[in-house]
């Protein structure tokens, strides 16, 4: 897709969604926190909208809602959805909304704000077992609105045989920025840059972290991109990719950091579990192995990537729906996602489980308790895509007037 026509995608998106400022949420008190959810009397078809990323998943997800069903004599109709946020503005724009659906962080406030969602995590018990980041991003206005369904993490991926090649131990695996440096230096080529990157913040936003930096003001209340901590993590960055032992992945002809690893065009990239099924698809000869990210100036730091299951605010079946949530998020069930459709667990009390199961994942799993999840705040999604645009040549990028120009676009945005 061109950037025009990703970017008339989103303004249209975004038009979606302001529209949907007037709809009601049957549910709601006035300050948008649960009351009594609604009941339907006798047993009830709840519908649930999901955005699958094949089979496996749709498989796994429609056996735990049966298995629901005949527990508590309801049902559970699953849909997968074509085209999840149109589907979903869609749905809540006719006050018919799905009863139970996925929600993507990057598009929560936006319908927390509008009343789309009914905020029902105060009636969790365990809810302190979910990882407090993940609980954080699905908090709008000092309230947590619905349970982490599962989430992964940015780690640094390793080709161990290009590793060896250029004389570098386990002990040299990079813990500080200074590290990352010296062995992605080793590690170029005339044919291999060092580390390759993803082009965005999506990437760069790990730099960010751990620097003690971020997009907005930790309440979402304003921006601070235009700020010291912003500022010299990308600077960091863009000093290697001029001097070429960093580059970016569109430098390397590669759609993304994945990519230009699996073809050996970089010989570290950081990136996601889904690595795993790219790897395992497209490049099973490569060897590699994963590590946590290096620590910043200010320590640790990652960015999280997650999806809640929310409740509709116009569901007239709220605590049916509620029940089944709880159903789909126990440890037990999010280990059978986990072996079905390779997701992590949202709660803490399944980490050790998980990492039984696969020891490969535990630098993802151990970002759960340090990451960050998106920018968290309402009508942010065309400013982010212009901020990513103007990141798109990143070693050439003017990072002062770039940042200064988000903060503008974001005040305007939220309103400051």
């Amino acid at each position: 897709m061109t950037r025009t026509a990703r970017s008339a995608t989103l303004a249209l998106t975004l038009a979606g969604a302001l529209a949907l400022s007037a709809c009601g949420g049957g549910g709601f008190e006035e300050d948008g926190g649960s009351s009594a959810p609604a009941s339907a009397s006798g047993p009830v078809d709840l519908k649930m909208l999901i955005a699958s990323s094949g089979d496996a998943e749709t498989n796994a997800v429609k056996a735990a809602a049966d298995a629901w069903a005949k527990k508590s004599g309801n049902t559970v109709t699953v849909t997968v959805a074509s085209d999840m946020n149109q589907q979903l503005a869609q749905g809540f724009a006719s006050g018919k909304p799905a009863d139970v659906f996925y929600l993507d962080a990057s598009r929560f406030a936006d319908y927390a704000k509008n009343g789309s969602l009914f905020a029902y995590a105060d009636q969790l018990s365990d809810n302190s077992d979910f990882y407090e980041p993940l609980r954080q991003t699905f908090t709008f206005d000092g309230k947590q609105y619905c349970a982490p369904k599962d989430f992964s993490t940015l780690a640094l991926e390793i080709n161990t045989d290009a590793w060896t090649k250029a004389g570098l131990t386990d002990a040299d695996v990079p813990t500080t920025w200074e590290q990352l440096e010296a062995v992605s230096k080793k590690l170029t080529t005339k044919t291999q840059a060092g580390l390759g990157i993803g082009v965005g913040i999506d990437r760069l936003g790990a730099f960010v972290v751990q620097n003690g930096g971020w997009w907005l003001k930790d309440d979402g209340s304003g921006a601070s991109a235009n700020t010291p901590e912003v500022t010299q993590a990308l600077e960091y960055v863009q000093r290697n990719v001029k001097a070429g032992n960093f580059k970016m992945s569109n430098q390397l002809d590669s759609g993304w950091g994945g990519e230009a690893f699996g073809t050996k065009k970089a010989a570290m990239t950081i990136e996601g579990n889904w690595i795993k099924g790219a790897v395992k698809n497209d490049y099973p000869d490569l060897k590699y192995k994963t590590v946590e990210l290096p620590a910043g100036p200010k320590g640790k730091g990652t960015l999280q990537f997650t999806q809640c299951w929310g409740v509709a605010a116009d569901s007239k079946a709220q605590a049916q729906a509620v029940d089944l949530v709880k159903s789909l998020t126990t440890v037990e069930q999010q280990m059978s996602f986990a072996d079905a459709f390779g997701v992590m667990p949202s709660r803490q009390s399944a980490a050790d489980a998980y990492k039984t199961k696969f020891p490969e994942d535990a630098p993802f799993i151990a970002g759960g308790e340090y990451g960050h999840g998106p920018i968290n705040a309402p009508g942010m999604e065309q400013v982010v895509a212009d901020l990513n645009s103007k990141l798109e040549n990143f070693g050439g990028a003017n990072l002062p007037q770039v940042l200064g120009g988000f903060d503008t676009n974001a005040g305007a945005a939220l309103g400051k």
